[in-house]
């Protein structure tokens, strides 16, 4: 009866909007308890269906299916799910249950046992990576099943997902090159080597994802050695086809070969924008030849199997007598196993999410429909827009959904006292807000108590936050502090100070600006080309993450799409710089809870 279910697919479609590396793949087990019982003579016969949602649409679209288990109402589905993990982005999914009654893999034919909706991140941010909830009924199926005396049955059992990373996410290699007898590119030199690396995407596209230094006026060059995630690599396949091109370096092209800022914005955007770099680098710099390799050949280490010829295909194409234009060799690969976000977040540890909102005069009046605080009864406005695309995603990560919600630059009733801390829920004592839900309804209620007025001063919600931040140095807990802003700093040494203070602290600084001002000095604060410093003393890392929202509204109106886009970019860093404070400090995930063994089940040694 089951075959025919067997034989699905359980890995998704490629989707080109996810196009970019993802943080890590995590497979999926799904179990399921106290199941409704469809089947007259005997008891249910369950599948469980899980659904995705594309980037900005609120289309579901199936990604696969268990296998089929009969007569059972406590399922422990064998079939996994691996899906790519993305912490920048909000990943919906939900899971339907079906009673299997005949061959056919149309769903319609088969009884509708329940549901449920998570997202991808709450299962990763649960204790142990387990997530247990209530399955209930849609809009859809809620008619189609009734007691005798039509009321509906809402007693569907419990659903448990389980989300465990993929060991292959887990390593990072560290290789070296040299090259031998390249093309002579420069009249009076000889040529000024470095290599690009491409990872093959599932379109057939390639996306960047290294690039060497450049060895200065050689034909041999021996590259310094590098560490790379293999993630970033080869995405977890081995057998993926990985490009390297060779290229002499030109003075006049110097942005695109020496900028590692440049090379991160290209990784980023993914395989469109390499499309794009690689135009620039070969309009910059001489393309000497190229070759193709993969993990697995690469994973063999120095040897034969790993002198590559570089081949120039337009040379070769006017030659005859063309070999190559010279050889690359892997002098080294090691591999190394290390500690991923998500080690820690399995082991408990804590995302501490605080917002601090401009109410400076310079937004406009808020019942006025130019200001950036408007409230429009019918779309968010920016502000609404960047808290929520940035505090769903993050809420996954903190057990309680209590969130610091504060307020800088406006004058507080009764006295009109301005103030750059104040409780957006008009609660110093305790300014913290259930959820995302809460922390948007004491902000909009702050817009009909308090007066915009100014300076736009971001140090004390900085010294604020850090403050709770210095309290926890043990790895348990990290904060990130989001401030959503109109304007150009008044206290910029003092922020400067507050920045290279916390950045020995477990906390990063998101800071997104709204409006059409202009905000080059915000760009300073954002420490990717130079680390920001305060009286001589740099920062110790890089914790700032600065975007203008503009740059990321859609133009055909989708604010779903203009919120994920926000969220995927400020939100990306968080892990890396998550994880330099806990490796300078030598913090180690604490151990994961023990794995969940259902009541009356035995473990079982899968082979």
């Amino acid at each position: 009866m089951n075959n025919s279910f067997l034989n699905m697919a359980s890995i998704g479609d490629f989707d080109p909007l996810n196009a970019s590396i993802p943080a890590t793949k995590v497979e999926i087990t799904v179990s399921c308890r106290n199941l409704l019982d469809r089947d007259t003579f005997s008891k249910s016969d369950p599948i469980c269906v899980l659904y995705t949602q594309g980037i900005g649409n609120k289309e579901w679209r199936e990604f696969g299916r268990t296998e089929v288990i009969d007569n059972t109402l406590n399922p422990d589905f064998v079939r996994k799910f691996i899906l790519d993990y993305f912490f920048e982005e909000r990943q919906n999914l939900r899971f339907d249950l079906y009673d299997v009654d005949s061959k056919s893999t149309n769903l319609s034919k088969h009884d509708f046992l329940g549901q449920a909706h998570c997202t991808l991140g709450e299962v990763v941010g649960s204790l142990g990576g387990r997530l247990e909830k209530p399955l209930g009924w849609n809009s859809k199926h809620v008619c189609r099943f009734y007691f005798p005396h039509g009321i509906p049955y809402k007693k569907c059992g419990t659903i448990i997902v389980k989300a465990e990373e993929l060991g292959n996410c887990r390593e990072s290699v560290m290789m070296q090159f040299c090259g031998n007898k390249l093309d002579k590119k420069d009249f009076f030199g000889k040529s000024d080597p470095f290599l690009v690396f491409y990872r093959s995407n599932e379109d057939a596209t390639f996306t960047i994802c290294h690039k060497t230094e450049v060895v200065k006026n050689t034909l041999n060059p021996v590259w310094q050695a590098f560490k790379i995630p293999a993630r970033a690599l080869c995405n977890g396949d081995y057998d993926r086809t990985i490009k390297v091109e060779v290229y002499d370096w030109d003075r006049d092209g110097s942005v695109f070969a020496d900028s590692k800022d440049t090379i991160q914005r290209f990784k980023k955007r993914g395989s469109a924008n390499t499309d794009r770099f690689q135009e620039q680098i070969r309009s910059n710099h001489d393309f000497i030849g190229e070759f193709s390799t993969s993990y697995r050949e690469l994973s063999r280490g120095q040897s034969q199997f790993n002198v590559y010829e570089v081949i120039n295909q337009k040379k070769k194409n006017k030659k005859k007598k063309y070999l190559n234009s010279g050889t690359v060799t892997l002098l080294s690969f090691l591999v190394d196993i290390e500690v991923t976000f998500l080690d820690f977040i399995k082991g408990g540890t804590q995302i501490n999410f605080t917002v601090a909102i401009d109410f400076t005069a310079s937004n406009g009046n808020p019942a006025q429909p130019t200001s950036l605080h408007y409230m429009n009864p019918y779309q968010l406005n920016a502000y609404a827009m960047a808290l929520r695309a940035v505090g769903e995603i993050i809420q996954d990560y903190d057990s309680d959904k209590m969130f610091p919600a504060l307020g800088f630059g406006a004058k507080l009733p009764p006295d009109g006292r301005v103030s750059h801390e104040f409780a957006l829920n008009g609660n110093p004592q305790n300014p913290y807000c259930h959820g995302i839900d809460g922390v948007m309804e004491a902000y909009y209620q702050s817009l009909k108590s308090v007066q915009l007025y100014g300076p736009t001063n971001f140090s004390p919600v900085i010294n604020h936050v850090a403050r709770y931040a210095a309290s926890v140095k043990d790895g348990s807990q990290y904060f990130v502090l989001l401030i959503i802003t109109d304007g150009v700093i008044s206290d910029m040494a003092q922020t400067k100070e507050s920045i290279v203070n916390a950045s020995c602290l477990p906390m990063s600084i998101i800071i997104v600006g709204v409006g059409p001002a202009e905000f080059d000095a915000m760009v300073e604060l954002d420490g990717d080309e130079v680390r920001i410093s305060s009286r001589g003393r740099f920062a110790e890392r890089d914790i700032v993450q600065f975007v203008p929202f503009r740059d990321y509204i859609d133009r055909t109106g989708n604010h779903i799409l203009s919120m994920a886009r926000l969220a995927k970019d400020v939100l990306a860093e968080i892990p890396d710089q998550f994880l330099s404070y806990m490796r300078t400090r030598g913090i180690k995930p604490s151990p994961a809870p023990p794995p969940y063994t259902p009541p009356g089940h035995a473990l079982q040694t899968q082979i």
